[in-house]
Order: C-alpha cells, then structure tokens, then sequence
C-alpha cells in the first residue's frame, strides 16, 4: 500500500527523495541554510557506514587521526591546483572573537594540505613510511544547491591520506582503496558499481589521476560514490615532503587520498527504496528485525521476548516495538523506517503455535512455526541481501546503451538515461560539447589503450578511449 505523505517516484522523484528523507526520520532541515540535520535514524545509518568501512581500513593496516578544521590561506595555497579547483566553494574566516585575523582561515574543504605539512615535518627516512592515515571528519563547502545528503554545505565523510616511498607503492594503494570501496558497496550497500578512471577534466583538483566508483540510481541518474587520488610527488614538492632512501639520497616522497561521504545514504534511498517508504539491505540496516505484538498481552511479550533473545544471540540486530501504538501503525512505521524484517506475533497465530514473517523489500508474508523464525529470519536477511543487489544490477544493465552518435545519446538521456558507452577522441571540446546534452558528462575511462578501428562519438576523429557517459547528481 501507498504512504500518502510519500510522492510516487514515477510522478517526480526529486519529490519523492525529499519525502522519504523525511518520512523516514533520516534528516531535516535547519536553520543554517545549506546545512541539514541528521536525525537519529540517519545517523545511525551513517555509524553503522562508519564502523564497518573503520574495520575494513584498519585490517588495511590504516590509522585513524584528526587534523585541525582550519586551514591558513598561505597553507592552502602552496599547492596551486587545490586551490584555484576548492576556491569557489571555501569558507574564510576573517576575525576571532573582537579581531580581525591577520591572516584569514578556510573551513576544511578537504584536508590534503594540512596532512602534507604533517608530513613534512614528521617524515625523515624510508624507516618512517609509509604512513597509512585516515580522518573521520566533517567538511565546509559553499554549495550553491543542496540536498539532504547528496549535497550541503557541511557534510560527514572519512578521508585517507597516505604518504610512500616509492611510486609503485602509492599506485597500488591507490588502487587497492578503490577496490575496498567497490566492496563496500557491493557487499554491504547493494548497490553495483563501475570503476575506471576520471578524464584530466574531471579528476581530483591536485591529483596525478583520480579513480572512481560510479552508480547508477533508479532513475537512471549517476551518483560519483568514491574516488580515490594518486598525488604522485605533486604535494610533496610543494610542501618539501622529503626522506631519505635507501641509498642515503633525499627523495620526494609519493602521495595517495581517497574517501567517501554521507552521499552513501543517499545512494542507498535513491537504489533500493520504493513509494511506502525507505528500504535498507540488511547488512547495513542499524535494526535488522522489529517484532510486533500484535496485543499488549503478557503471554505475547513473553514469546516476542524469546523471539528477540534467540535473535540477539545470533547477532541480529532486532527489537521489539512496546510502544503504545496501533499493530497497523506499527506496521507503516517500520515498513517507512525500512526495518528489513517484521515479525508479527498475534494471539491467532500463538495458538497454532505460529507467527507471521514479513520482508520489508518484496512485502511477501509468511506464517511459519514458531520454532522455524530464527533460521526463517537469518534466511530471509540474506536472500533479501542478495536480491536486493540482483534487482539494482538489473536496473544498471537495462539502464546501460552503447551509442555511435550524439543523436542517439540525446534520445537516451531524454527519454530513459542511463550509463553510455561511448568512444572520445580525448579532447575536452568533445566532452564539453557531450554536456550540452542533458549536462551528460564523462562518468570514467574504462579503458586506456588506443581504438585504431573506433570513432570519437562527437568529432568522429580516432578514438583514445572508451569512456561511460551519464547525468549526474
């Protein structure tokens, strides 16, 4: 059934995103404008990112740190790409307290250059690196748009830094960061994803290149959900970044980021969630079972209670709704908050020695025997998972057209957009001349090598790469 206070997606899916947001009690809106709020259940989505994406850094061998939230305009301006690609969306600071600064401050954007000035004071030989570090932190960018999660003017993510040694070391890790990303969301958020690597247009602001995982929502929109940055010795020059190797000369050393951002939770909205409401995979849902009394009735509790129990043992992050409300209320509640599987006890079904199983994602139900829900519940979390991530591949592969022509990415991005594969000769003319249909706009290079045989889709000249077009968020 319907929500009423949700928008259909087929209507206007902008609409609906904002309405989900807020039916689900994720975020809200404050009175800082730009900036939104992040309610208990979106917050608690993001710990949940937060602490399984911390474990699978730290098994990387990563560390956490925190730098400082300002950044002096002299620090930010040592390395000329950052800046003039950050400056229109930096935030200064221009007086403490009663006095105006001598020097104004920037809001973090991002951290590169405050982690290089660590560096080039605490690197000093080939001993010291590498130095593996990441930051869980907020940002400050002055988005002239915003939307809840997709874009604001503070924002949640996480930002790796890590300094080497050698030029091979920093590609690999810059690499193998992407593919934990890819992980990531494949494993955990459902969501499948391409990866490639950004044109010179649009790569990192400071980067050598810039890899990206790029997803596709239900729309057919992309969403850029992680990039990861080789620096090479570009910073490390800049901020005198320098050891000495092995053979006793001093070096500059080479240089990675990479991160990811609360953008995730609108990814996960935007892939899996429908017209009643938000709908999480289990792996990353902070509840994973609501069990439902149906009455408020002593011999009911007593069986939820042991429902709960046998489930907690079992590493299930269930609950049970005591609250003083209707079952049918309960019922929208937990289908609108996206709980990936209910559990109704009633008095009925309790005589017959059963209960009712629900999931959120297909709102298939089930009356199974009472000793059944526990492998019932662990089954449908994982089939759940898995066919949650078959049905954003599907959409992602219906959604994904090869084109030879402007004309026919036109008919595409105009009535069913989607990923384009398509050839470029490598000019930024052609791909600016791409983005006059739709704001289409390179999304990665899926392959480098020359095409003696293929086209640029817009000058019709050799083509050098294969790349994947799309319309972004």
């Amino acid at each position: 059934m319907k929500n009423d206070k949700i928008t259909t997606r087929d209507v206007d899916f902008a609409a609906w995103y904002t309405d989900v947001v807020k039916a689900a009690h994720l975020a809200d809106y404050s009175s800082v404008k730009g900036c939104t709020i992040f309610e208990a259940n979106g917050y608690a989505l993001w710990e949940r990112i937060q602490s399984i994406l911390d474990g699978m850094f730290k098994e990387a061998g990563h560390q956490n740190v925190y730098m400082p939230v300002f950044i002096p305009e002299s620090l930010l301006k040592k390395e000329g790409e950052l800046i003039n690609g950050f400056a229109p969306e930096c935030a200064w600071i221009t007086e403490g307290g009663n006095n105006k600064l001598e020097e104004r401050l920037a809001f973090r954007p991002t951290s590169e250059t405050l982690f290089s000035d660590y560096y080039s004071k605490t690197v000093k030989t080939y001993r010291d690196l590498p130095k593996l570090y990441n930051q869980w932190c907020s940002v400050v960018r002055w988005e002239k748009e915003t939307r809840p999660f997709l874009r604001s003017r503070e924002f949640l993510w996480q930002e790796g830094h890590t300094v080497h040694s050698t030029s091979d070391e920093a590609e690999m890790e810059t690499h193998r960061m992407l593919d934990i990303y890819k992980r990531f969301f494949e494993e955990y958020l459902a969501i499948p994803v391409i990866t490639g690597r950004k044109t010179e247009k649009e790569k990192f602001a400071g980067a050598e290149y810039t890899l990206t995982i790029e997803a596709l929502m239900q729309n057919g929109i992309s969403l850029q959900s992680g990039t990861s940055h080789y620096f090479g010795q570009k910073f490390s020059k800049a901020y005198d970044i320098k050891f000495i190797n092995k053979n006793n000369e001093f070096e500059y050393c080479y240089q990675t980021s990479w991160g990811v951002s609360n953008r995730m939770i609108g990814a996960l909205i935007m892939t899996h969630s429908d017209d009643r409401g938000l709908v999480l995979p289990p792996k990353i849902a902070p509840k994973q079972v609501v069990i439902v009394p149906i009455k408020n009735e002593e011999n009911l509790i007593s069986v939820c209670e042991k429902i709960n129990e046998s489930l907690l043992s079992k590493g299930i992050t269930s609950y049970i709704d005591y609250s003083d409300k209707s079952a049918g209320f309960k019922f929208a509640e937990a289908e609108v908050n996206g709980i990936p599987v209910r559990i109704e006890v009633g008095p009925r079904d309790l005589a017959n020695n059963e209960v009712t199983i629900v999931r959120r994602d297909t709102s298939e139900r089930e009356v199974i025997k009472l000793n059944d829900v526990v492998n019932k519940t662990i089954n449908d979390l994982d089939k759940m998972q898995e066919d949650m991530y078959n049905k954003a591949l599907n959409n992602l592969k219906e959604r994904t057209y090869d084109a030879t022509t402007l004309e026919e990415v036109k008919d595409i991005m105009e009535n069913k957009p989607g990923f384009v594969n398509a050839y470029w000769c490598g000019s930024e003319e052609c791909e600016l001349k791409m983005k006059e249909i739709k704001g289409t706009k390179s999304r990665c290079i899926v392959e480098s090598k020359e095409y003696e045989h293929e086209k640029c889709i817009v000058c019709n000249k050799n083509a050098k790469h294969k790349v994947v077009w799309g319309i972004q968020y």
